[in-house]
């Protein structure tokens, strides 16, 4: 199989770069996942071994689906947590990938393959991928938020990122609901993904625990309270507990409270919901959309979809490959 700059039924490889893994995938234009793989990231070795695990995973892409399709790779695209910058391809100084500071990660996979790489943060990627394969697909103005380990966000206008005038905009997880509020790891207080991320869910569970509140939450950690993570308040919710029912009843009213800001900014057609703890707080959702009449004031935000995305898991790469082909299409014009 060949990698070409153009072809009139082309193919993108789509790649996500973590702290633990890289993920990729052969894509369509439709946005089907036709080939996947994944294998570990090396982000304590040095540059050098953190590119080749990314290399290490595009080629077993190309191994896998060579001869099969007959078709042409349009290029690849990459998307990596940030902060990296988008128009020059260098990831600039991410806590969680510290092989890489100032690596012109999208030059020495293109000089690699003699083809064109794009590369965005893993939150604008999925939001791409979902605005125009996903849950957002017929809409001009969306609105992706992913709650994990933290809350990514991105802004798509008429099927484009919109990045701001230095490759910085999209960063509502750090818009802050509570100036007096908790220390965020971005260095300022009461942002919303210092409420309601998985790890602040957890910090919240145990400020409650250790005000004499009991939960299965406990035994669910091994008897350790530092064990207590997001994916077992959800276990705990399932189950049940009624301190994990209102831990995430308060995240999904703080969550509220945020999207109420957002609609009175950007007045968005959809607003999607994705990430690992996402799947947690999928039974609120009718209620933080109820919520939202409250919550700001555009009185018709009752009108706004707020849905869960489509992609789950594969979010990143399928939002590699929407950003690529982006790019191609810009390109073209």
């Amino acid at each position: 199989m060949s990698i070409a700059s153009s072809s009139s039924d082309n193919l993108a490889i789509g790649v996500d770069v973590g702290g633990t893994k890289v993920a990729a995938a052969l894509v369509d234009q439709q946005g089907t996942i036709l080939f996947q793989t994944r294998n570990p990231m090396v982000c304590d070795r040095g540059p050098e071994n953190g590119l080749l695990a990314v290399i290490s995973a595009i080629e077993a892409v190309m191994a896998k689906s060579k001869g099969s399709l007959g078709k042409a790779i349009q290029g690849i695209g990459i998307c990596a947590p940030g902060p990296l910058d988008p128009v020059s391809g260098v990831v600039l100084n991410p806590p969680n990938l510290p092989c890489w500071r100032d690596f012109p990660l999208a030059g020495e996979v293109s000089r690699r393959y003699g083809a064109p790489v794009a590369i965005d943060n893993d939150a604008n990627a999925a939001g791409l991928g979902e605005a125009i394969w996903g849950a957002g697909r017929g809409y001009n103005n969306v609105f992706y938020f992913t709650i994990g380990t933290g809350i990514g966000t991105a802004i798509v206008l008429d099927g484009r990122i919109f990045h701001g005038r230095t490759g910085g905009a999209g960063e509502g997880g750090h818009l802050s609901i509570d100036y007096k509020g908790p220390l965020c790891a971005c260095g300022k207080r009461g942002c919303i993904e210092a409420f309601a991320s998985g790890p602040s869910m957890a910090r919240r569970a145990r400020e409650k625990m250790d005000a004499g509140r009991s939960s299965m939450l406990l035994d669910l950690a091994g008897g350790k309270a530092e064990h207590i993570t997001g994916k077992i308040i959800g276990e705990a919710y399932s189950a049940g507990d009624p301190l994990a029912i209102e831990i995430l009843s308060e995240t999904a009213e703080l969550l509220s409270f945020w999207l109420g800001n957002i609609v009175d900014l950007l007045d968005p057609e959809v607003m999607i919901m994705g990430g690992g703890a996402a799947a947690m707080l999928m039974p609120f959702l009718d209620e933080m959309k109820k919520r939202l009449t409250d919550c700001c004031l555009n009185s018709r935000s009752g009108e706004i979809p707020l849905v869960p995305a489509r992609y789950g898991e594969d979010a990143g790469v399928a939002g590699g490959a929407a950003i690529c082909f982006a790019a191609a299409r810009r390109r073209s014009c």
